[in-house]
């Protein structure tokens, strides 16, 4: 069985239906990947664990009942007495894109690999480490470098990591700081599973294909730039050849919700790949994933195909 990690922030999610009415959920970008892998892969061959702080109220201990529900492992979860998790809202207009509005300054996962909440030995014993810049946008500078040291320790210890860049500017103090972040974790990354857009600002590529090839020559073996609409590129030399192939994405008649478009992807790639499934493949059934996730409403979909893992006989 692999063993996968993935580190970050689990919130509440408040997505609107109507002008006054809300529905109450529980996501956040590396938790809807977990959910993802976890909903496509079986628990024989891949064990999904998340890593992250929440507090000891009532709305924390539902967001552990919920990752308990999904099939997640949360041993790694740890609680701060007195904190609530982060909350997020979400509106869509008529072609499914979204905006959110944040309340998360004070959430506990910001004090992650911080002073009595390191948890570094949960890395310890995992095949695969997941993480986003939403992960590292959460630390301070100290708690950063000490997640370098984490994952370069683990990756000489045969673990994998694989990073999605997921730019999010309003929770940087600027681009730069960001870029440097996000370079750092390209250079201790094995799969990339970044987003065109996201380059584009960062580092000013002018395609899919020139991110993908920059990104080779930051670290990561195999990389994969998501484009949206218009699908993706893959980059795996020792599979696929020195140049990126583009596979495009599934046609979806009616886009709802778009949050966890790029999450959903991650997921069902990482599932395929896991499988022994080649790089292009991989990216169809993730595109596939993506289609039906983006065809509903929310982050974490209620579709009677894709059953919660702990729903399942």
């Amino acid at each position: 069985m692999t063993r996968f990690l993935a580190i970050g922030e689990c919130m509440l999610e408040l997505t609107h239906r109507t002008e006054h009415d809300l529905r109450l959920s529980v996501a956040g970008d590396t938790y809807n990947t977990a959910v993802y892998l976890a909903r496509s892969t079986m628990l024989q061959e891949v064990g999904v664990d998340y890593l992250t702080l929440l507090g000891d109220d009532h709305y924390s201990d539902l967001v552990l009942e919920t990752m308990r529900g999904e099939g997640v492992g949360t041993h790694l979860v740890g609680r701060v007495a007195g904190a609530q998790p982060g909350l997020y809202l979400v509106r869509t207009d008529d072609e499914g894109e979204r905006s959110f509005t944040y309340y998360r300054s004070r959430s506990p996962a910001r004090g992650l690999f911080g002073a009595g909440h390191d948890l570094a030995d949960g890395l310890g014993g995992h095949d695969v480490l997941y993480l986003s810049a939403v992960t590292l946008q959460l630390l301070t500078d100290k708690a950063r470098r000490r997640l370098w040291e984490l994952l370069a320790r683990a990756r000489e210890q045969g673990a994998r990591v694989v990073f999605d860049s997921n730019y999010r500017p309003a929770g940087w103090p600027d681009r730069e700081a960001a870029r440097e972040a996000v370079s750092t974790a390209y250079g201790l990354t094995d799969t990339a599973l970044s987003t065109f857009d996201d380059e584009r600002a960062l580092f000013g590529d002018d395609s899919p294909e020139a991110a993908a090839r920059r990104l080779r020559g930051q670290g990561p073996r195999e990389v994969v730039v998501k484009d949206g609409a218009r699908g993706c590129v893959v980059l795996v030399e020792e599979e696929i050849g020195s140049e990126p192939v583009h596979v495009p994405a599934e046609v979806v008649d009616e886009v709802v919700d778009t949050t966890a478009a790029g999450d959903s992807f991650n997921a069902g790639y990482l599932a395929a790949r896991l499988r022994g499934e080649g790089p292009v493949e991989s990216a169809r059934r993730a595109h596939a994933l993506a289609a039906r996730v983006v065809a509903r409403r929310g982050a974490v979909v209620q579709d009677p195909e894709l059953p919660p893992r702990g729903a399942r006989p």
